[in-house]
């Protein structure tokens, strides 16, 4: 019994987890303008967090970290913006496609894709700042705002999939232990 009350439980955390990511995947699919990435200001990169976006800005190496994901073959970089550094730093994750990792690989200049604070990422990013200080040394502030490139939300859409199988799981194990005490009572 004990073990369906912790089922429930830990199925219904889950589907809270993935809570961002499914109003994400939910979010418009035509991005919102936001200029410049040096001199957008906090006010526009918060009414845009967890949004789909369009922005430009120039990525500096220094400050970047580069990480790989399992099952995938493409590389990744977190590259801050030239000028927009410190506790308002805006920070952008771009793929590097397999094989094109090399000295001459230039970063975009011009971005489309999810916007997230650092202060409440999703859960793939949830220990990218603790990476990027402990990499760099470089701070990465609570009104920091992370730009995953590339990231349009249809490509989130598996979450609804996922919290709906976590809530439906959550939803059965309750109903399977208030049957097992009613007939427990009975």
């Amino acid at each position: 019994m004990v073990a369906l009350l912790l089922g429930a439980l830990a199925a219904f955390v889950m589907a809270l987890a993935l809570r961002r990511d499914v109003v994400y995947a939910l979010s418009s699919s035509e991005p919102a303008a936001l200029g410049d990435l040096r001199t957008a200001p906090r006010a526009l990169l918060g009414a845009h967090d967890n949004r789909f976006v369009r922005a430009d800005g120039l990525l500096g190496a220094a400050g970047g970290i580069r990480y790989e994901r399992p099952l995938r073959s493409d590389t990744f970089r977190t590259l801050p913006i030239l000028g927009r550094a410190g506790d308002d730093g805006v920070w952008v994750e771009v793929r590097v496609p397999a094989g094109e990792e090399s000295g001459r690989w230039e970063p975009p200049r011009s971005f489309a894709g999810r916007l997230v604070a650092f202060e409440s990422p999703d859960l793939r990013h949830g220990s990218l700042a603790r990476a990027i200080e402990g990499a760099t040394g470089a701070h990465v502030g609570p009104s920091s705002f992370l730009l995953i490139d590339g990231e349009e939300p249809g490509h989130a859409r598996w979450t609804l999939v996922l919290a709906a199988a976590f809530l439906g799981l959550a939803a059965w194990n309750t109903f399977a232990f208030a049957r097992l005490v009613r007939r427990l009572r009975s």
